[in-house]
């Protein structure tokens, strides 16, 4: 019989982001195939657990990050690292995998997930970024796209191994079974007709240009609303979430913001939903489309190569804001059966325990003997 891996998955955070969620479920799929595993994460604003319970075979970290008033976004990153850093102790591992650029500035010489790649203008957060992609000894990409980015930009080559979904969470949403049915009555008789975002209000996510759009389609169908769910970001992103209040107002228009929310009523929420709007500027897979694709609600996602590479067949696509209200009109007035099988095929056949077995095939090649490799003892970064 094999010995187990020691895993360590590090995290920045607890809050409900796609890194994060994708952390959790990989360790549950680790966990579940035999691995032993340990999450770290920076518990912010005093959390001391993780956005949703965490199955008993996963063994948590939870390094206290208390919220320091007025501290700058730069500031906050350093911080960050410097705590994760201290409290991090890597000699009982024989895998260390950081899942986004803090972590791995945290813990050095690591195995590294590169969900997506951005371009920032704080210094901190560029050094950081710069940092988390050069010093890992190993690379893992959820698309292919993104790992062709990481090659042309650095010469880096990575291995693919796309996220999973809980997708049978979200299709018993969509469900006939009592339960569910009242769950989605329940939010459409609190929002009606309504387009759903989930990722918050933020650049990255398109949130300015999907008002524009939905003006756009308020104008042909004022009953329907924009919905926009989720939030939690380490960011500081009150600017732009001033302008696009600003926007709305000149726009006369009224989104309802949810904020983050709850682990067991999102589905419903996605499921709900007339359409699934994801504009997104940079993405690395598309964790939340898939969820809802697995509810069998209709997708217009902006048309980006990763999104095209992972979602083409299963989702309209749209260039820009005028593409995107017409692509979201025809989507609430009329579900294309063949988008939506696709869609629901697509989702399925993305799962934790494939992505799992495929990290295991990518750790067992970086260490055939697996005990006490290089990682271990490796200096952090500085």
């Amino acid at each position: 019989m094999t010995t187990p891996f020691r895993i360590a998955l590090l995290s920045y955070s607890t809050k409900p982001r796609g890194g994060v969620v994708h952390t959790l479920a990989l360790a549950e799929a680790l966990a579940e195939a035999g691995q032993d595993v340990t999450v770290w994460a920076l518990g912010r604003g005093g959390d001391s657990g993780f956005f949703r319970p965490v199955h008993a075979a996963v063994r948590q970290r939870i390094v206290p990050f208390p919220e320091v008033p007025r501290e700058t976004v730069g500031a906050r990153i350093l911080r960050s690292i410097t705590v994760l850093r201290d409290a991090f102790d890597g000699s009982g591992y024989d895998i260390v995998h950081a899942q986004d650029c803090i972590s791995a500035n945290a813990v050095g010489h690591c195995v590294r997930t590169v969900h997506h790649l951005d371009h920032f203008t704080t210094p901190e957060l560029a050094a950081c970024h710069e940092r988390a992609i050069t010093r890992p000894f190993a690379h893992i990409c959820v698309s292919a796209a993104v790992a062709g980015e990481l090659g042309d930009g650095w010469g880096i080559r990575a291995t693919v191994i796309p996220n999973g979904v809980d997708a049978a969470r979200f299709a018993a949403a969509a469900g006939d079974e009592p339960a569910a049915v009242a769950a989605r009555d329940q939010w459409r008789s609190r929002l009606g007709r309504y387009v759903l975002s989930v990722g918050g209000i933020e650049p990255r996510k398109g949130s300015l240009e999907l008002l524009d759009a939905y003006a756009k389609v308020a104008a042909r169908q004022p009953d329907v609303r924009l919905v926009i769910a989720g939030g939690e970001t380490l960011f500081d992103y009150r600017d732009y979430r001033s302008r696009w209040e600003r926007r709305a107002r000149d726009l006369a228009v009224a989104p309802v913001v949810l904020g983050p929310v709850d682990q067991d009523v999102l589905p419903a929420l996605v499921a709900a939903s007339g359409a699934f709007a994801f504009p997104s500027t940079k993405e690395g897979f598309g964790l939340a489309a898939m969820e809802a694709l697995a509810a069998g609600v209709p997708l217009v996602a902006s048309d980006l190569p990763v999104l095209r590479e992972i979602f083409g067949g299963a989702a309209r696509f749209a260039a820009d804001t005028g593409a995107l209200a017409v692509e979201l009109l025809d989507a609430l007035t009329w579900q294309d059966p063949r988008l939506r099988a696709a869609g629901l095929s697509l989702a399925t056949r993305y799962t934790w325990q494939a992505a799992a077995a495929r990290h295991l095939r990518f750790y067992r090649s970086l260490a055939p003997s697996h005990s006490n490799g290089p990682w271990a003892s490796s200096p952090p970064m500085t």
